[in-house]
């Protein structure tokens, strides 16, 4: 048989089980689709925790009081963060700066409108330790020796969905500050501020929702009593910081919390890794049970159109033509299914992204994209036509190995 003629004859007994082949078509559209959804919003995610990260200097580490778990536990603190500390670690090998912090969350009024926000104090020129590309809107200026003096995040600033600035340079804010004292009684301090400048984003969500002030105005706020909640330590170069995290180990074991943005990628990567590999694992699954369904519909098939197949064996048909006539048959169902499922999925996973855009306070809303790498869609489009072809090999051969006799007699 001529291969247009097998193509064809595939083709009209496809449409002919019309109700039939919808379904089958979409188990292979919703298998597809799935892996689709799952990757590009995998690969979305891994992409805005890279770019957090990216936003933090490569040289620094972060210390905090006692030793941090990833599930939210630590050891109690059997050291108290002052300048004494800081002073120490200032001598060791390799450290170019550290930088002392406190950190807190307060109200801030400005004319009339409030917001609860966070508030880091520390010595404002050293943001750039931080964030080496941070940049100020015109008019700004960084006074460290002023404790009257604010420098505002973008997210604060210009609050998402807000059609006026919270802010503006020059502007007066106050800060109340809740706190317990120690007699068990809620007090509240309250200071007020001037706007020295405000922050372009930096994509570093803490400082964009933070105010920084200068450790003076931090300490008398928030009522530290010269206790540091953090400390930044900056290395010499990227290439010292495990060199000077495990002198930091070796300094103060488990009595300091110590952690940089290499290996905190590095957990996530893993972790990210791991739940893509699971998404695919799901998308797969459903890609299977796709390839069920075209087993059970050719099967069906075959059994529904034995006389048929008899006929055709009886007017010259070989075994090869009614193999094709079933594999094309399961090529058109994994073709037609894969190609629409990648189109549902790319469209899904929009949808599905817009739809999760999350609203977190202080930060404003955080949304992320999903990202389709052609390689991967072209990889699920052959799987699924992959499967297809190999769910509709079995009843393919049944077909090609009946008798042409036995066929007709069948009534």
């Amino acid at each position: 048989m001529h291969p247009t003629d097998i193509f064809s004859l595939s083709f009209d007994a496809l449409v002919d089980r019309k109700v039939r082949t919808v379904l089958t078509v979409l188990m292979v559209v919703l298998g597809s689709s799935l892996v689709v959804v799952l990757n590009g919003l995998s690969a979305g995610q891994a992409e805005f925790l890279a770019n957090q990260f990216s936003a933090l200097a490569a040289n620094v580490i972060y210390v905090g009081s006692g030793q941090h778990s990833y599930h939210g536990s630590s050891s109690p603190a059997s050291i108290i963060i002052n300048n004494a500390i800081v002073s120490k670690m200032r001598t060791l090998p390799y450290v170019e700066d550290v930088v002392p912090g406190y950190s807190g969350s307060a109200q801030i009024d400005s004319q009339g409108n409030t917001q609860r926000i966070s508030i880091t104090a520390m010595d404002p020129t050293k943001l750039a330790v931080i964030l080496p590309n941070l940049q100020f809107v015109d008019g700004s200026t960084i006074k460290p020796n002023d404790p009257g003096s604010a420098l505002v995040g973008d997210t604060i600033a210009n609050p998402p969905g807000a059609t006026t600035p919270f802010v503006v340079v020059g502007q007066t804010i106050k800060a109340t500050y809740s706190y317990t004292d120690a007699s068990g009684k809620q007090q509240q301090q309250v200071k007020n501020f001037i706007v020295s400048g405000v922050m372009q984003p930096s994509g570093n969500t803490r400082i964009d929702s933070s105010i920084v002030i200068n450790l003076d105005a931090g300490n008398q706020l928030l009522h530290k009593s010269t206790k540091y909640d953090q400390i930044v330590v900056a290395a010499i170069s990227p290439d010292y910081v495990d060199t000077v995290q495990q002198e930091l180990i070796d300094q103060y074991g488990k009595t300091l919390g110590v952690t940089t943005p290499k290996s905190i990628m590095a957990v996530t990567q893993k972790a990210a890794s791991g739940n893509a590999a699971f998404t695919l694992m799901v998308g797969i699954i459903a890609l299977v049970v796709g390839a069920v369904g075209i087993v059970t519909t050719l099967y069906n098939s075959v059994t529904e159109r034995i006389r048929e197949i008899g006929t055709m064996k009886a007017i010259g048909a070989q075994n090869g033509d009614i193999l094709q006539l079933f594999i094309v048959e399961a090529a058109l169902i994994g073709i037609i299914g894969a190609s629409l499922g990648i189109i549902i999925g790319m469209g899904a996973g929009y949808v599905l992204s817009i739809f999760t855009t999350t609203s977190v306070p202080g930060s404003g809303q955080i949304h992320i994209p999903p990202i389709y790498v052609p390689s991967d869609l072209l990889k699920v489009w052959l799987l699924s036509v992959t499967l297809s072809l190999a769910a509709g090999i079995y009843p393919a051969w049944k077909a090609s190995r009946l008798s042409p006799m036995v066929a007709l007699r069948r009534e």
